[in-house]
């Protein structure tokens, strides 16, 4: 099997011929290729060339294209700050008041340059590996996340506790996810084999479930409708511990769920085996960063070990992997798994 029938055979249930790894490297990928952030976030070409040359060097099966958390932020008016050599992040609020949501633009994001360089290298990579090499085409953040960047966290969190304000609030939301749906459009385009979407805010260490069933997860639901429309598998990540959520991220309808090392993976587990595939969750930071190999070794088969019963499994860390990563790291953790 190559890269792309592994992880195409576990989102069919199917058991591949040995565990299929996708990773969430761009900045390691970045680093390694001698590319700085700005020219990763600027040029194709340097963007596509990191990811080619992680893949070279590392054989894993599924390249996950990702830029940063704010592409779609800075789409949409949101002042961004965007250093030389780390991802762009907000610098601000679009909406200094909620009520300001009546007077937004719809926003047409393919003329974003942040999002035309996330196209166009999508697309040189699924040129480069056509089915060869699975192509993961990450769509930035999910409505909820989106919605927060633009009207600021602290006011956000002010506005879903206030009844009052619930009106605007899902007239925000629903605003984000025309965005968000565009951009799956858009990345359908390019032949990436499946899109994704982080909702980085939507877990439970900043709403309560039942603000995430009532805010989050019906706007989620709307992005996975659409890539499925497309005919495209989707996965789902949130950063945090989810174990109280599980249950409703399943409800989306996504075909992956993929969770942060904070999550209990036997949990997790438990919930997913037999629905929807796994993907992750090793400690992207004090295992894979900042970690022995002999840590890295360990973490990596005690996953391996939970989900041997079942072929809805990628391996991957379970957020970002700092750019800091030793190749040693990664290269300890790609061997567990191919001899496990």
């Amino acid at each position: 099997m190559n890269g792309y029938q592994r992880i195409m055979a576990a989102f069919r249930g199917q058991q591949p011929d040995t565990t299929p790894i996708m990773l969430h490297n761009f900045m390691m990928a970045a680093r390694e290729a001698g590319v700085t952030m700005a020219q990763f976030r600027s040029d194709p070409e340097a963007l596509a060339r990191s990811f080619i040359e992680a893949v070279e060097k590392y054989e894993y099966d599924g390249i996950m294209i990702d830029v940063d958390t704010v592409t779609l932020a800075g789409a949409a008016g949101v002042p961004i700050d965007a250093p030389e050599d780390r991802p762009a992040q907000v610098s601000g609020a679009r909406l200094r008041t909620l009520e300001e949501v009546n007077d937004l633009e719809p926003v047409d994001i393919g003329s974003y340059r942040g999002v035309q360089v996330w196209l166009e290298a999508t697309s040189i990579l699924k040129r480069r590996f056509d089915d060869d090499i699975f192509i993961r085409g990450n769509c930035d953040q999910s409505p909820f996340t989106l919605a927060c960047m633009i009207r600021g966290l602290e006011p956000w969190m002010m506005d879903l506790a206030n009844e009052d304000h619930h009106e605007l609030v899902h007239k925000l939301l629903g605003y984000a996810a025309d965005i968000s749906t565009q951009f799956i459009r858009l990345m359908a385009e390019t032949g990436a084999h499946m899109t994704s979407n982080g909702d980085s805010i939507a877990g439970p260490e900043l709403i309560s479930p039942a603000m995430y069933r009532t805010f989050a997860l019906p706007y989620e639901k709307r992005i996975v409708d659409c890539a499925h429309e497309l005919k495209l598998p989707y996965i789902l990540h949130i950063c945090g511990n989810t174990d109280a959520i599980i249950d409703d991220m399943l409800a989306t309808g996504s075909d992956g769920l993929e969770l942060d090392y904070r999550t209990d993976p036997k949990l997790a587990h438990q919930k997913m085996k037999d629905r929807t595939v796994f993907v992750g969750n090793i400690d992207p930071s004090g295992v894979l960063a900042l970690g022995s190999p002999s840590l890295v070794e360990e973490k990596t088969r005690e996953l391996l070990t939970i989900f041997a019963d079942t072929p809805r499994f990628i391996l991957n860390a379970g957020c970002a992997i700092p750019a800091i990563t030793p190749p040693e790291s990664l290269k300890t953790m790609i061997r567990v798994a191919r001899n496990f």
